[in-house]
């Protein structure tokens, strides 16, 4: 052996010795990690209409849950439990109950009064949520991770939990600490009956999703087959469980809309229970996705809903790139009627509908842009034209006898919102308008923008915001739209009569900044003289916002995006006022 040889082996022993001391290190730590049980995200509303994610506690150390039954629960195990929610008040940690009782929205109000005001009301209709944290007892404690989606612990509302949550900000446990639950036993509902896909599965995803998820429309995969339904499967339980999908979701218990997306807590069970099956496919011979795919492939032709329109409004080719985020393009496209236009309905066509997320259309004056006196007036009435979003509802028809006024001289101002799919492409999309009949009896339909004026701290997770406004006549509302930038929280529209009595019209309890639909009211609301329109909310300027840029910012009120807002829109026309005539309200 020559001296090189020796130098070598001589030299590589305390090499070996260190990579195997680093090894095991890195071996041991991983064991840690994974010693403590994982838990999928979800999101419930609670008894107040508010959403909780346990992701969005990010900004927390812990999410603690008692599971509760008002026929089991006693107030001597509710009132330990907010005992301990007061005990560690100062602490980063959050506390809630958890319904397993399946009781509705109102009866979990009711039951609410009567529980520590502190302690919010989670309502987990199907009990899939107590399922997915393996509950087996009512009055079972839970602490929760949200940063890494674990349990830290399980059990009963004794000292291993006081010393748990004592050392949860320093020194959390390594591995999940169980401890013996006494209790009604808890009895998850699940059917003992998988779904079937072809006559359970299916059906739901053809009516709530393939609008979007097919081939050329924009969600990021078709859904247009068992099999891609399998392999989609795992992300498919994940969103549907922490209310991502179905987009543009808001509380059924405020209004209705067609424009928002809803699925019954049935649906959601049947989704999840089929998943957590292994997805099977059951011995259905036709796929039912396969057979919609075909369905709508040959009925793909674009053909105008009402005809040819009166007129088509060509807008400007926008380039969207193959990759990438981008931020919203402002056009005006110039009119050049001869006289005014009373518009009636609206239907959109999209040049490429797998990018075009959404469009926002207003009227505008010649000298103004797409935000008009908005960036001057916290609150004011404007030529609202339509919104479109993804979805079935490219055609917008207003409420007979009413429509939108387009002055001589006005022009349109467009917002497009695009999304990148890994193809570069180019959006040319065209607007169709039917205009009234000349001598048609029409009332103006607006928007009225009301919003609030602040400067937005770092690191706050609720900022909370209020904005209102008195009307001065009898208005019929149709309809409303929340705008808030990437920092938006939460929305609720209300009306107050001049007896100050309240009405929640509509809530968004989770908004997301990329999708911000006009929700058209299946019902109307009529608001008499003298009431107020208030808009209320927050924002999260917090690391828990996963839209957030950067929760360390100060940031300012503006209309970028890289400013924030909070502005609600209530879309209206005057029962009283003079048909063909322009109706403005006062400006606050």
């Amino acid at each position: 052996m020559n001296s090189a040889a020796r130098i070598e082996r001589a030299g590589s022993q305390p090499y070996r010795v260190k990579l195997s001391i680093a090894l095991l290190l890195v071996l041991h730590s991983m064991s840690v990690i994974a010693a403590l049980e994982r838990v999928s995200d979800f999101a419930l509303l609670d008894a107040q209409g508010e959403f909780h994610q346990l992701s969005r506690y990010k900004h927390r150390d812990a999410l603690v849950l008692l599971t509760y039954d008002p026929v089991c629960s006693t107030s001597e195990e509710i009132q330990r439990f907010a005992s301990a929610q007061a005990a560690f008040a100062e602490a980063n940690i959050s506390f809630g109950l958890l319904d397993t009782s399946g009781a509705t929205r109102t009866e979990l109000s009711a039951l609410s009064g009567s529980l520590p005001t502190t302690l919010p009301l989670l309502q987990d209709g199907p009990r899939l949520v107590a399922s997915l944290l393996g509950a087996s007892k009512v009055g079972e404690v839970f602490v929760l991770n949200p940063d890494r989606l674990n349990l830290f612990y399980r059990g009963n509302s004794g000292d291993a939990l006081t010393d748990v949550l004592k050392n949860i900000g320093t020194s959390p446990p390594a591995d999940t600490v169980v401890t013996e639950v006494s209790g009604c036993a808890l009895a998850i509902s699940r059917s003992a009956k998988t779904p079937d896909y072809v006559t359970d599965v299916a059906p739901i995803i053809k009516d709530n999703c393939t609008e979007c998820h097919r081939r050329g429309g924009v969600g990021p995969f078709a859904m247009d087959s068992y099999i891609m339904l399998l392999g989609w499967s795992p992300m498919i339980r994940e969103v549907v469980l922490n209310k991502r999908m179905p987009p543009a979701q808001v509380d059924p218990e405020y209004g209705y809309s067609k424009m928002a997306r809803y699925l019954t807590d049935e649906e959601i069970e049947t989704l999840v229970t089929w998943i957590d099956a292994r997805a099977p496919r059951g011995n259905g011979a036709e796929d039912p996705l396969e057979t919609h795919a075909a369905q709508l492939a040959a009925t793909n032709k674009f053909e105008w809903q009402l005809g040819e329109p009166d007129r088509i409004v060509v807008g400007p080719s926008n380039a969207i790139p193959s990759t990438g985020v981008m931020d919203y393009i402002y056009e005006d496209v110039a009119l050049d009627f001869d006289g005014d236009r009373w518009l009636r309905a609206i239907e959109t066509r999209p040049g490429d509908e797998s990018v075009l997320h959404h469009l926002m259309v207003f009227v505008t004056a010649p000298n103004e842009d797409f935000w008009g006196e908005e960036r001057e007036l916290p609150v004011v009435s404007r030529r609202f034209v339509e919104g479109y979003a993804p979805g079935p509802h490219r055609l917008i028809e207003f409420d007979e006898g009413t429509g939108v006024l387009i002055p001589q001289g006005h022009k349109l101002s467009l917002q497009f919102h695009y999304v990148t799919n890994g193809q570069s492409t180019v959006d040319t999309t065209e607007l169709g308008l039917y205009f009234a009949e000349s001598g048609d009896s029409i009332v103006e339909r607006r928007a009225l923008a009301v919003g609030a004026r602040f400067e937005l701290p770092a690191e706050v997770a609720d900022f909370p915001l209020t904005a209102e406004t008195e009307i001065e006549n009898d208005i019929i509302v149709t309809g409303v739209r929340a705008r808030m930038s990437y920092r938006g929280k939460k929305m609720r529209f209300v009306s107050v009569d001049p007896d100050g009595d309240e009405r929640i019209l509509f809530s968004v309890p989770a908004y997301n900044y990329g999708w911000q639909p006009h929700y058209v009211f299946d019902e109307p609301v009529a608001i008499a003289a003298g009431s107020r329109l208030r808009v209320e909310g927050a924002l999260d300027n917090s690391l828990s916002n996963p839209t957030n840029p950067d929760s360390s910012r100060t940031v300012a009120w503006g209309l970028e995006s890289w400013d924030e807002m909070f502005t609600g829109y209530f879309t209206y026309y005057e029962t009283g006022a003079t048909p063909n005539s322009s109706a403005y309200f006062a400006n606050d």
